[in-house]
């Protein structure tokens, strides 16, 4: 009957409310209380009109927030009066498309909830071990999003028409898949094909088995996921993983490791016998994200050597698609899971690109039909101050959203650094960061970077007018920029680490100074200078640089950060020191330094880590960026607290930490390698303490704030360690904890950097 002579309201509702089930948990709360009216998606928001006695519309605002879908995350929710209408029931209109308010959220990939999951291992269900099964909960939904707003027809889904269960699903209001857009069953949905040299298997129940079969005989399979496709085998089988290294031509990073998923408030033996794991860490472990978790590996550890050779920690990650879990359950036993691609590329997303350019890798595949719309690698965290740190941002945790701490006149677009590549769009006051896309070297990685950038114009319906880029010119990046029909503006890179910590920081006032400590490997600085060991004050577009080291060259230029017998060799010669050569050194190569011929200057601390690494004995040539300042940390003894008192020079507007005293340490082999390991970094610590508590000279205004950014503080110990001897001083200290301190966070600090330069923030 009709309740126009009731009171009426108009809601809507701000926030991560597309892709949650929140237009089914609305349609139930307005059952529950009598309401009338309806709900219905636009663009990014959630409208409800809704007709009642007061008393019940007071309660279902509050159950609005109290109860919403556990993946929602309200952020607004407005209310207005408005006009009564003769209505008789409560109803789920048609999606609108609203480019005006473009209030949209892309949502994340989820992983399959315990609903889903109880259902997979029922047999009387029918969606039985069914790869694909997933409700309003769960379930892929970035990866498969082709535009907003969220519906089935935008998706990847678009050509699984629903059979007639399904559909009775998706449009009851009572059911949990009311409305989940990838819903599917093996009646009308994807399904799973095994192939090898011999044979093809299209029968999903089958290509499981042969899977399991491929593994259990030590193949590697080639399987893909939700994001992209993985290379995985038997973590236990050591000439199968060694093979894997070989063929992948990867001798040394460390490959990840998939463990069965057990439900149950205890952590399971088969990690505890693996890792050192906290109750903390197995619930980081669990959650929605999914992410790879860096752990220390285990007394007692057992599972291939060759998974992460000369590496303490080992990367863990569980099952968080319906299809891991079959394969895990029905294997038992943990697997080696890693991105199937080409080394810095993003992860391989179809068919043909797989058998074709990993043909050299895989043995086998198991493939599905639902296509990728676009890839996303596995995030990866490591537990660091109390706090997870992100070291890469992906499936499960990204697109990522940052309320700035201002308001743009104008939308702008970040294309970030060239290596850990990720892009940010921003307009008025919110900032995407996209997944990792990875090191721009390859064609590839740019078709990616490209549709990355494309994808978050068009899902989120916003134009760039500006595009901001690396002070380098060389970077592809910044080229790119410089080729498009827009105005372009040049960020230093390190002013973008500096920046990139305000995202963080909205109770730091904008007007408020703070010294920023970014350590890194390399990046241009003023007059083409290759910075990497900086100290700022101040704030975005107004740094001022207080603190660098003494200056050291690099002798091949890029090649010194992949040779570290260079850095070494450059050090040595510089501090005058003539009792050390590098096996790898000639005449040549003095000449080269003596007269500058590719050997910039740099005042790097990743390149310092570097040199450590060689003149300790633990490293001349890396296999991938970071090997030697991670073998420098591991070696490190943490448990003593000497260090050597590193000399400032004092110059005109800053002072330089002279490193050369750690030099002739670290070559004292009267010492342990563990005893100068953590010498050095103690060393490094209170050399950057003391610059900061000194440099008042320059900024003639105490310091009360102190940042952390830069990939080196990727370094648990030394930021650790930073952090202590701070607060010990009496400053608070920020790090972030959202991005990641490396380069990802380029893009974000870029944005902010810029919005103040070029003046693009509403008074």
């Amino acid at each position: 009957m009709s309740t126009k002579k009731h009171p009426a309201r108009y809601y809507i509702i701000y926030g991560h409310v597309q892709g949650v089930g929140f237009r089914p948990f609305i349609y139930q709360l307005a059952h529950r209380y009598a309401l009338v009216g309806w709900v219905k998606n636009v663009t990014g928001c959630v409208h409800v009109h809704a007709q009642a006695p007061h008393a019940a519309l007071e309660q279902f605002y509050a159950a609005l927030s109290e109860e919403c879908p556990p993946l929602a995350k309200i952020q607004h929710i407005s209310i207005t009066p408005c006009q009564a209408l003769i209505l008789n029931n409560f109803s789920i209109l048609p999606s609108e498309m609203d480019t005006q308010a473009a209030h949209i959220h892309l949502p994340p990939d989820y992983f399959t909830c315990d609903a889903c999951l109880a259902e997979l291992y029922t047999p009387t269900d029918r969606r039985y071990r069914y790869p694909f099964i997933n409700c309003t909960q769960c379930g892929a939904r970035y990866t498969l999003i082709n535009k907003l707003p969220y519906d089935r027809p935008f998706t990847s889904m678009a050509d699984f028409p629903l059979c007639k269960a399904c559909e009775q699903e998706y449009t009851t209001p009572e059911n949990r898949r009311f409305h989940a857009q990838p819903i599917a069953c093996p009646d009308c949905g994807p399904s799973l094909q095994f192939s090898d040299k011999n044979k093809q298997i299209t029968d999903t129940e089958l290509a499981l088995a042969a899977t399991i079969n491929a593994l259990q005989a030590g193949q590697i399979v080639a399987i893909k996921g939700i994001g992209g496709y993985h290379l995985c085998c038997d973590a236990r089988n050591e000439a199968t993983v060694k093979q894997l290294r070989q063929r992948k031509h990867r001798p040394d990073k460390a490959f990840a490791v998939m463990f069965p998923w057990q439900k149950q408030t205890a952590i399971p033996a088969d990690l505890t016998e693996q890792v050192l794991i906290t109750a903390e860490e197995y619930q980081y472990l669990s959650e929605p994200e999914r992410a790879i978790y860096l752990l220390e590996k285990a007394q007692n550890y057992s599972l291939a050597a060759s998974i992460a050779p000369n590496n303490t920690h080992l990367g863990v990650i569980l099952p968080y698609s319906p299809l891991h879990h079959l394969l895990l359950n029905d294997f038992s036993q943990p697997i080696v899971i890693t991105s199937a691609n080409l080394s810095g590329e993003p992860v391989l997303t179809d068919q043909d690109s797989i058998e074709t350019r990993l043909a050299h890798i895989a043995e086998t595949y198991l493939h599905h039909n639902r296509p990728i719309v676009r890839p996303a690698d596995d995030s990866v965290y490591q537990i660091c101050h109390q706090h997870k740190m992100p070291i890469r941002l992906g499936r499960g945790s990204a697109p990522v959203e940052l309320r700035l701490p201002f308001r743009l006149s104008k939308p702008i677009l970040a294309v970030g650094a060239q290596l850990k590549n990720t892009v940010a769009l921003a307009w008025k006051d919110r900032c995407v960061l996209s997944p990792h896309i990875g090191e721009l070297s390859s064609p590839r990685s740019v078709e990616v970077f490209q549709q990355v950038i494309e994808d978050l114009q068009t899902c989120y319906h916003i134009e760039a007018t500006h595009i901001i880029h690396d002070a380098h010119p060389q970077y592809q990046n910044s080229r790119w920029a410089q080729q498009q029909n827009l105005p372009t503006h040049a960020v230093l890179h390190h002013h973008a680490h500096a920046s990139a910590l305000m995202s963080e920081m909205n109770e730091l006032p904008s007007t408020e100074a703070m010294c920023v400590i970014t350590w890194d490997g390399t990046g241009m600085g003023e007059a083409q200078q290759l910075w990497g060991g900086e100290i700022f004050y101040g704030r975005p577009a107004h740094w001022q640089r207080i603190g660098s080291i003494r200056p050291f060259r690099l002798i091949g230029g890029d090649k010194a950060s992949r040779e570290p017998w260079r850095c070494a060799q450059a050090l040595c010669w510089e501090a005058g020191i003539t009792t050390w050569e590098s096996e790898h050194t000639s005449p040549l190569f003095h000449h080269a330094w003596q007269q500058g011929l590719n050997s910039p200057y740099t005042s790097s601390i990743g390149r310092l880590f570097d040199a450590a690494a060689s003149l300790l004995g633990l490293l001349d040539k890396a296999s991938y960026e970071g090997q030697a300042a991670i073998l420098v940390e591991q070696h490190a003894n943490t448990k003593e607290h000497d260090f050597i008192e590193l000399p400032l020079i004092k110059k005109t507007h800053y002072s330089e930490i002279d490193w050369s005293l750690l030099i002739e340490y670290l070559l004292d082999t009267r010492h342990s390698i563990a005893k100068r390991a953590g010498v050095f970094h103690r060393s490094l610590a209170h050399a950057a303490v003391k610059q900061v508590c000194e440099s008042r000279q320059y900024t003639h205004t105490p310091i009360q704030h102190i940042g952390l950014s830069g990939g080196v503080f990727q370094n648990r110990y030394l930021a650790q360690l930073m952090i202590e001897l701070f607060k010990e001083k009496g400053f608070t200290v920020t790090v972030l904890k959202i991005i990641p301190c490396n380069d990802a966070s380029i893009s974000i600090g870029q944005i902010i950097d810029a919005a103040h330069t070029l003046h693009l923030i509403e008074s």
